[in-house]
């Protein structure tokens, strides 16, 4: 399998490139960064700390994508428009896990769906996807008479709040009580607000030093309390989930997918 690197120079793009150059079945065969970036024209393989994989890295995606199979994209979100068309104009699968995004961009890769194959999930940990579904199912049993509270904690260089894993629990969990997470998310809380709105979802966000990524959901109940958590130890297993992606959506006909369909779990719909 054929793959190019978009935002190769980033945190995620290193331990993508690192994963393929160690694969048996994948070929790197392009690696693109952002214009301006001091590593253009080096080695991929070595820029991520590997032996040289003769990709140059370069700052024109299209030229990246030039032969090969899928795309895996985990650069900054202001890049995903740009990143799309390209994939679009070469017939390219694509993987995305870029953070961040808001609803025009969102709406931007559905309609990108309509003429390529694009695995997008928030998270590409296989752990993060039986997580959510632990969530989900507490809140099916629980019907509505937990409070809730999502705390997650990252990385301080780690632009987004909340992260797109936390939004990703939160919308599970409000899609099983049949609302809108727009509607009954809280974002924090501070000042004097009076008692807790019931219903609401509460979100609390953590940056500091080089934490992966923690998340942590509170169902509170008046007697007992239950609390589900994941950790990263490591970013490669975010890497790891994508490849795994890329692997499955090469051949796909157009449409978007998420990490549920990729691991074949029974009514998996591509996840926002």
């Amino acid at each position: 399998m054929r793959v190019a690197v978009l935002g190769a120079t980033g945190r995620m793009g290193t331990a993508v490139v690192r994963l393929i150059a160690a694969s048996a079945d994948c070929t790197l065969t392009g690696a693109a960064t952002e214009p301006g970036h001091p590593q253009i024209g080096e080695d991929a393989g070595i820029a991520a700390g590997v032996r040289r994989l003769e990709v140059a890295i370069v700052d024109e995606p299209a030229a990246a994508l030039a032969q090969c199979d899928v795309a895996i994209d985990f650069s900054a979100a202001a890049a995903t428009g740009t990143h799309l068309a390209a994939c679009e104009s070469r017939r390219c699968a694509l993987v995305l896990g870029t953070t961040g995004l808001d609803d025009r961009q969102v709406a931007d890769i559905g309609r990108a769906a309509g003429r390529i194959p694009v695995v997008y999930g928030r998270n590409m940990s296989v752990g993060v996807l039986v997580f959510t579904e632990l969530a989900r199912r507490a809140a099916q049993l629980l019907g509505g008479e937990a409070d809730v509270e999502i705390i997650e904690a990252h990385h301080r260089n780690k632009v987004d709040a909340p992260s797109g894993t936390a939004l990703q629990v939160g919308e599970a969990i409000a899609g099983e009580l049949g609302v809108r997470l727009d509607d009954h998310a809280v974002f924090g809380h501070f000042g004097e607000r009076g008692p807790r709105r019931h219903g609401s979802i509460g979100f609390s966000s953590i940056r500091a030093g080089s934490i992966v990524g923690d998340h942590d959901v509170l169902f509170a109940l008046d007697e007992e309390i239950i609390h589900l958590q994941h950790r990263a130890l490591d970013r490669t297993t975010f890497a790891r989930g994508a490849v795994r992606a890329a692997r499955w959506v090469v051949g796909r006909a157009p449409g978007l997918y998420g990490m549920a369909d990729v691991l074949g779990l029974a009514g998996a719909r591509a996840q926002r």
